[in-house]
């Protein structure tokens, strides 16, 4: 046999090779599907996790099961499902810091790229910041808080759930927009920085509005800058409404999977996906908690990682700068 045969007979074979391994594929889900969130169990993007799985379990006709692996600003979750099997039994729900403010802000603790090693596949949900102070705080408005800041240098500390959290660089936002000298204080989640601003330890938060909701429902915390409306705060501004030049970040998140999992994967988890991001009973459990439902395809997640990391890396370089 010479060389041309032998040739032939292998591109043949991969030829051959390749529907069958897509056919086998297509079986998924053939087993248990985790998925990785890298926040701690109870918090407002853990909660909406659940609630997806619970419907994707019977939309997939498999269970899908949520593990919480927190720590590192979201680094540790991240980067337990870039190193996971690329087989599409292990998925990440994230919110958006991990893939874009903390690879700023803590590089050494954020070294991976997400575009280059994970495969994304729709944002399904968002939730806006929002700053919040004490009901009988020295200021009641946004603009008052920056009047009583620039007066009290280095005296006003805004709490927030983390190192590299929305709310952590939404502090840095704020200081280079309003020329101001606020103190980012991060904390292990927004339960303890909730209640240290209610206890009085610090003059504010910026959170995401699930964990606040209900403080501001009760009129215990008052609501003064959020990162983008939402309805049931109509009267809350956003800083470019203020007339600043940027907002502060809202939290988004995404579904993801390691790069390299076959295709097929996701040509059977997609419409599934959509169809439980969009379902009415979703939007009922998640709305209270101040979460909506969005729908964005892989290709918008792309971009919306570009962006948001241009724009945390902006930030960060006139905050060092300042």
């Amino acid at each position: 046999m010479n060389r041309r045969t032998c040739a032939a007979l292998l591109a043949a074979c991969t030829l051959a090779a390749a529907p069958l391994a897509a056919l086998a594929q297509a079986g998924w889900p053939k087993a248990p599907i985790t998925v990785i969130v890298p926040l701690a169990a109870g918090d407002g993007g853990d909660t909406t996790a659940r609630a997806m799985a619970e419907l994707l379990t019977r939309e997939l006709d498999t269970p899908v099961l949520v593990q919480n692996k927190p720590g590192a600003g979201g680094a540790l979750g991240v980067q337990q499902v870039i190193a996971a099997k690329k087989d599409g039994y292990t998925l990440l729900f994230t919110q958006n810091s991990p893939l874009t403010i903390r690879r700023v802000l803590e590089p050494a603790a954020a070294s991976y790229d997400p575009l280059r090693e994970l495969a994304p596949l729709a944002i399904t949900t968002r939730t806006p910041s929002v700053l919040v102070v004490r009901k009988d705080a020295p200021f009641g408005t946004f603009q008052e808080l920056v009047a009583y800041a620039k007066k009290n240098p280095g005296k006003v500390h805004i709490g927030n759930a983390g190192p590299g959290s929305a709310g952590d660089l939404s502090v840095q936002v704020i200081n280079s927009v309003a020329e101001t000298d606020l103190l980012s204080v991060p904390y292990k989640g927004a339960a303890p920085a909730v209640t240290d601003v209610i206890g009085g330890q610090v003059e504010g938060v910026i959170l995401a509005l699930g964990a606040l909701a209900p403080h501001i429902r009760s009129g215990s915390l008052k609501a003064i800058a959020i990162s983008n409306p939402f309805p049931e705060l109509p009267g809350v501004p956003t800083l470019s409404k203020l007339g600043y030049r940027q907002d502060i970040l809202g939290v988004w998140f995404a579904w993801m999977m390691p790069a390299g999992t076959p295709p097929e994967v996701a040509q059977a988890l997609v419409p599934a996906l959509q169809k439980v991001a969009k379902d009415p009973a979703i939007a009922a459990r998640l709305l209270p908690l101040g979460i909506v439902q969005d729908w964005e395809p892989a290709a918008r997640v792309a971009s919306e990682i570009r962006r948001e990391y241009d724009t945390v890396g902006e930030v960060n370089s006139r905050t060092r700068k300042n």
